[in-house]
């Protein structure tokens, strides 16, 4: 059993309670766990960081875990399992980070008679609640075994990610509005980010859900049948994350289309501006190259008579502001330069509405 190279200092917790007593500790040396195992019918040891392999080697050693299970203690990339020893339940999930709502830490549990130890990778963690309600004497934890302790410690891990999703369903609701309103090449990176946040929440949740499961179905002997009553609700709860992240992510896919033919509608809008004015100026230059080619009207009366003509220039320019300007109020008919006519299917569900106002039906 190696630590890993970038593992964070150990740091020991306690927590060592009964229905009338309590006793917490910040920093403990062996003895202190085992004078309070001896004193206390529930004990919680909280290990902050895996680099001191010695001291979890000991704690190992003294709860009698299983050697596999402390070498997946130590290695960081375990998927959420819930696995049987002769002494304890191994238990992994994946807890989010303090400080970076996307990222996630491995958080083992052993589950014994009496005792709750929990390993994680980084100092903070979402149990602050779970300790306030231990300080509690009329909590419902002082007076339950190690088992409900473990379900409460499940159940925050498992909550911890609700916030986390409604973050990024906001997030999600401000870039659609900024893709509907404008739409941006950087938008694309935000859309790729967000979609795998999503994927790394879904990678922790999913496993997690099929563990709790499997806490339901299986027979464990360090669960009780009363504390799996408790865990149907967070399996609920493991089931909402789930709807609320493919939820999202069908979000995110309509996204991608939503950018791609919004954009596509915006070089459509300036690709139509551009044919006006190009069709516009088609006829005005097709009358100045008219009344620009060099024919002399002195050598014959067909030669182009108007150049001669006092009134020539002004009836040309009238001429093709004429033509501008029908041009313009056809193009606005048509509907091509903001004047859309309504359709017919525009105009029925409007007189429908007309027609189910409360005045209508009042007459």
């Amino acid at each position: 059993m190696r630590p890993n190279p970038d593992a964070h200092p150990s740091q020991f917790r306690l927590f060592a309670f009964g229905p009338d007593e309590i006793l917490e500790r910040n920093e403990i040396a062996h003895d202190t766990v085992v004078d309070a195992r001896k004193r206390f019918p529930i004990i919680w040891v909280d290990v902050d960081g895996l680099s001191d392999i010695g001291a979890i080697r000991e704690l190992g050693e003294e709860f009698d875990l299983h050697g596999l299970a402390l070498e997946d203690v130590v290695n960081v990339h375990q998927r959420p399992k819930a696995e049987d020893y002769d002494s304890s339940l191994f238990v992994v999930l994946r807890m989010p980070e303090i400080g970076n709502r996307v990222s996630t830490e491995q958080m083992s549990m052993f589950i014994g008679d009496g005792f709750v130890l929990t390993f994680q990778e980084t100092p903070g963690d979402w149990f602050e609640p779970v300790r306030q309600r231990i300080r509690d004497p009329r909590s419902r934890l002082r007076v339950n075994g190690a088992d409900f302790l473990a379900y409460t410690l499940i159940d925050a891990v498992v909550d911890a990610f609700f916030p986390i999703l409604e973050d990024l369903g906001e997030q999600l609701e401000d870039l659609e509005q900024d893709i509907m309103e404008d739409p941006r090449h950087e938008h694309i990176p935000l859309i790729h980010q967000l979609r795998r946040d999503l994927l790394m929440v879904r990678r922790a949740v999913w496993p997690m859900r099929e563990l709790i499961n499997s806490l339901l179905r299986d027979d464990h002997p360090s669960i009780d049948t009363k504390t799996q009553l408790f865990l149907r609700d967070c399996y609920d709860h493991t089931v909402q994350l789930m709807d609320m992240v493919d939820t999202n992510r069908e979000i995110i896919s309509g996204l991608v289309d939503m950018h791609l033919s919004a954009a596509s509608n915006r070089m459509n809008e300036v690709m139509k501006v551009l044919t006006i004015i190009a069709t516009i100026f088609m006829p005005l230059s097709f009358i100045a190259s008219l009344y620009g080619m060099n024919f002399d009207p002195s050598k014959s009366p067909w030669n182009m008579p108007e150049l001669d003509w006092r009134y020539g220039y002004p009836f040309v320019i009238a001429l093709m502001a004429s033509v501008t300007g029908g041009m313009l109020i056809y193009f606005r008919r048509k509907g091509w330069l903001g004047g859309k006519r309504a359709s017919k299917a525009h105009q029925r569900v409007t007189e429908r509405e007309k027609r189910d106002t409360p005045d209508s039906k009042a007459q």
